[in-house]
């Protein structure tokens, strides 16, 4: 440890103990939310681990726990190192993350975790300068329990806005089914031993397509203000964008924020963060004990109104109740399930946007009668009866000519979900004015 790092941690000690600083904590919560105990394991951080006491926590990047892991059943990920890339929507001095263990069948135990910038992309390759251990309540060990979630402590780092983030967790431990989620569109990486701190990236020769226990990466930011969260199924998800791109449209979004704010224009300075969710429904969950793909009903709270310093969230789900039912879907249960959405955040004073369905003729599920269900969803929420504000994804994307389907050039080719130039439709789409103000005390 050199003079500066010492000086640095001595200081950030001295502050903790005479600040009582609420910046740094750790919270293990069941998933509803409700606090569990949990052991911490000991040891003194390397790093200095304070953040500054100027900026705004919000989120930078997020994803949803979408299942137990197939094949992670009885070893989970024991004795590798899971080096989880993701890409921050904004910049910070400090950071923090969440691990989650919903799907796990027993405890999880971490006993090294770290954060770094990515040398470049697509690299498991860190910056050397920017590497950081990760604590939990001050130790450098956590157990999380079944079903729960944790928050580390906030560590001194320098945050790039857009840029990539290496968050590396290590368990020595059989744990049971890893908690992933399954279409990340980025590349993370996998190595044998605890390679948790190392920056060559040498050693991280599997590569997934998965991001593992990570399920958010706050920033303590003077860049942003808040959080707009984006919440719905593969279409927020972006399964069929550019991997590796950040095509899809809450990038996007996040991205014509960015550039609002700094050509001076009178637009809130916020953060977006995608908590999109491949198959999901308004109403049905999947199989299994938690549910894989958790209903957007049961999964709201946590995975949208529980998001750091969350302003808005922008919701665009429902075409999966029409098109996965397997008799015709119910428009009014529907709409029923996205006004108790509303309402839930309403209690939170969180102000809710929501988009019209896009159409899917061409693609396998499609039928009239489902198009006429699509046709009532979407009367509805134009007629402003069911959100604060409305973005016509659908009048967006359609093809003019035939209003049922994509237009061509927006189609990914399977009819329902669009291609990049689609994705960067739908967050030109968006009205940036529609993000200012609150909740309304009453739809």
């Amino acid at each position: 440890m050199t003079k500066r790092h010492g000086y640095a941690l001595l200081s950030a000690i001295v502050a903790l103990i005479v600040g009582l600083s609420t910046a740094i904590y750790v919270g293990v919560t069941a998933d509803d939310g409700t606090t569990t105990n949990a052991l911490a394991g000991g040891g003194v951080p390397r790093n200095p681990a304070a953040p500054a006491s100027t900026g705004t926590w919000v989120g930078a990047w997020s994803a949803s726990p979408g299942g137990a892991e197939p094949g992670t059943e009885v070893e989970g990920m024991a004795g590798r190192s899971v080096r989880n890339v993701v890409h921050a929507s904004v910049g910070g001095t400090s950071a923090r993350i969440t691990l989650s263990n919903l799907y796990g069948q027993s405890a999880l135990t971490i006993t090294h975790a770290s954060i770094a910038v990515a040398a470049a992309s697509e690299t498991a390759a860190a910056n050397a300068e920017t590497m950081r251990r990760l604590t939990f309540n001050g130790g450098t060990a956590v157990v999380i329990p079944a079903g729960g979630q944790v928050l580390s402590d906030a560590v001194r780092i320098v945050v790039p806005q857009g840029g990539d983030i290496l968050v590396t967790t290590y368990s020595p431990t059989a744990s049971g089914p890893v908690t992933y989620h399954q279409h990340a569109r980025q590349i993370s990486y996998v190595a044998q031993g605890d390679l948790t701190e190392d920056v060559s990236g040498t050693g991280y020769t599997e590569q997934t397509p998965y991001w593992r226990y990570l399920t958010a990466l706050d920033v303590l930011s003077n860049d942003a203000d808040g959080t707009v969260v984006a919440f719905g199924d593969s279409l927020t998800d972006g399964i069929t964008s550019t991997q590796g791109a950040d095509h899809r449209w809450p990038d996007l979004l996040s991205e014509r924020l960015r550039s609002a704010v700094a050509s001076g224009r009178d637009v809130p300075r916020y953060s977006v963060v995608n908590q999109g969710i491949s198959g999901n429904q308004v109403l049905a969950d999947g199989l299994g004990r938690p549910a894989d793909n958790q209903s957007g009903l049961l999964r709201f709270s946590r995975d949208a109104l529980s998001r750091t310093n969350v302003k808005v969230v922008v919701i665009d789900l429902g075409v999966n109740d029409i098109l996965r039912n397997p008799r015709l879907a119910d428009p009014d249960k529907i709409l029923t399930g996205l006004r108790t959405l509303v309402r839930q955040a309403h209690a939170r004073g969180i102000k809710v946007i929501g988009a019209t369905l896009m159409p899917f003729q061409g693609h396998r599920g499609y039928t009239a009668a489902r198009e006429a269900v699509r046709q009532q969803v979407n009367a509805e929420i134009r007629a402003g009866r069911v959100y604060d504000a409305v973005v016509d994804f659908d009048q967006a994307l359609r093809d003019p000519y035939n209003p049922r389907r994509l237009r061509a050039d927006y189609d990914s080719g399977d009819h329902l979900h669009p291609s990049d130039k689609g994705y960067a439709r739908m967050a030109r789409t968006v009205d940036l004015d529609q993000l200012k103000g609150a909740a309304p005390a009453q739809l």
